[in-house]
């Protein structure tokens, strides 16, 4: 069954104001669902951690609840295996400096220049600290896929650790994740994934993938500023946390410093509520095919994400069909429709004659939101030639932008290229 975007987008309050949200890449908007569990908490149950009275209890039970739907969400085998953080960026740090204490000087860590800086600059300076060795894996720039063979001559230096993106939040590409793990891992490397950009687009199964630890942001897949990252217990437990002494000794509470954003969390299970409605209501053409290996929620969120993944790949094929009719645009990454499959609907280009940041502005008086520049992904504009101009200009599509909003986005940028000066 199609997604049904009245309905969608019913679900999201901000959607009401008379805006085209193409910004998605750098957060999307939040669900009724989330906004509703985070001020219940707020009201009903707001208290910390570890309280002897009931709306302790009651905290302390939702928070179990969200890191629960967060292991479904993902696949986990335990719930005890999803840690929670105030971001990806910090949750990587603290991880990155329990991790590198555990390797040699002059053991090798390899990271890409495809990544997000905060999947680059927590293992490089922690490798400085430690004294390791840092290895970067190159991208094609014509396409802005990943050099699969720079990858491999890297591998074959038996790095410690390769640090990977799922998916390019500058350029949209999805990278061959399956291989690169199984590659990673022949190596003799743990892997170490950056999902944030993927997990909106398409279901994740991190059993399936065997990756180590993977990290993701709610505030990308509709809820609140909160960090998720997923480790295999048995790595989480034989690291030695940087926390206060009364914290917990096991995973994941060891890794969880300082009082929790536990209205946030509460936040995060209200999103996961939204995608199990969406996987019930719109994901039953995928149920047969995914019956087999997920049931209950998790079947339920692995229908939600095949359903919007589907959906996607054609508003994919919309957005490079206005991209490739805008004279002197350039786009960075795919721009072959055939290839849709290997990409999210996140794209960046550059207009000839016109700054990133003047077309951000125009598209933003027009009521379209975009965002310009290099995305905190800082390599890939450095690689591409464009850090010193302005980066880019970068549009972002999810399941609840509509195909109107598309051809709109297209519209006033073909007006904006044909009214430069």
């Amino acid at each position: 069954m199609s997604l049904d975007l009245t309905s969608i987008r019913l679900q999201f309050p901000a959607l009401s104001r008379p805006a085209v949200f193409l910004d998605n890449p750098g957060g999307t908007q939040i669900t009724r669902a989330s906004l509703e569990r985070m001020r219940a908490y707020l009201v009903e149950s707001n208290a910390n951690h570890g309280g002897a009275y009931p709306t302790s209890r009651a905290s302390d039970a939702l928070v179990q609840a969200a890191r629960e739907a967060c292991a479904d969400f993902l696949n986990a085998s335990r719930p005890e295996e999803i840690v929670f953080g105030p971001n990806m960026t910090s949750l990587t740090f603290n991880i990155s400096r329990a991790l590198v204490r555990t390797f040699q000087p002059g053991d090798t860590l390899v990271v890409t220049r495809l990544d997000h800086d905060a999947n680059i600059m927590p293992w490089v300076l922690a490798a400085e600290d430690r004294g390791c060795r840092v290895r970067w894996v190159d991208f094609h720039p014509e396409d802005c896929t990943l050099n699969m063979d720079d990858l491999r001559d890297a591998l074959a230096e038996k790095p410690r650790l390769v640090a990977v993106g799922y998916a390019s939040n500058a350029v949209g590409t999805i990278n061959p994740l399956a291989d690169i793990v199984r590659l990673a891992h022949e190596a003799g490397a743990l892997i170490y994934v950056d999902a944030v950009q993927y997990a909106p687009h398409g279901p994740i199964d991190v059993q399936a993938l065997e990756c180590d630890f993977l990290v993701c942001s709610a505030y990308k897949f509709f809820g609140p500023h909160v960090g998720i990252l997923y480790g295999r217990y048995d790595l989480l437990d034989g690291l030695r946390a940087y926390k206060v002494r009364p914290a917990p000794d096991d995973p994941p509470g060891k890794f969880e410093t300082g009082t929790g954003n536990f209205e946030g969390y509460a936040g995060v299970l209200g999103a996961l509520e939204y995608l199990e409605w969406v996987g019930k209501n719109y994901g039953e053409d995928e149920h047969d095919a995914l019956t087999g290996r997920y049931s209950g929620r998790r079947l339920l969120l692995k229908q939600a994400m095949t359903a919007v993944q589907n959906y996607e790949l054609e508003l994919s094929r919309a957005l490079l069909a206005e991209l490739r009719a805008v004279p002197g645009l350039r786009l960075y990454g795919l721009a072959d429709p055939e290839r849709v499959v290997e990409r999210v609907p996140t794209f960046s280009f550059t207009l000839e004659g016109i700054h990133p940041r003047e077309i951000a502005r125009r598209l933003g008086e027009a009521g379209i939101y975009v965002w310009d520049g290099n995305f905190y992904a800082q390599a890939v504009t450095e690689r591409l030639g464009l850090e010193g101009s302005g980066g880019m200009v970068r549009v972002g599509a999810t399941h609840y932008n509509t195909m109107d909003e598309v051809h709109r986005f297209g519209v006033e940028l073909r007006e904006i290229q044909a009214k430069r000066s």
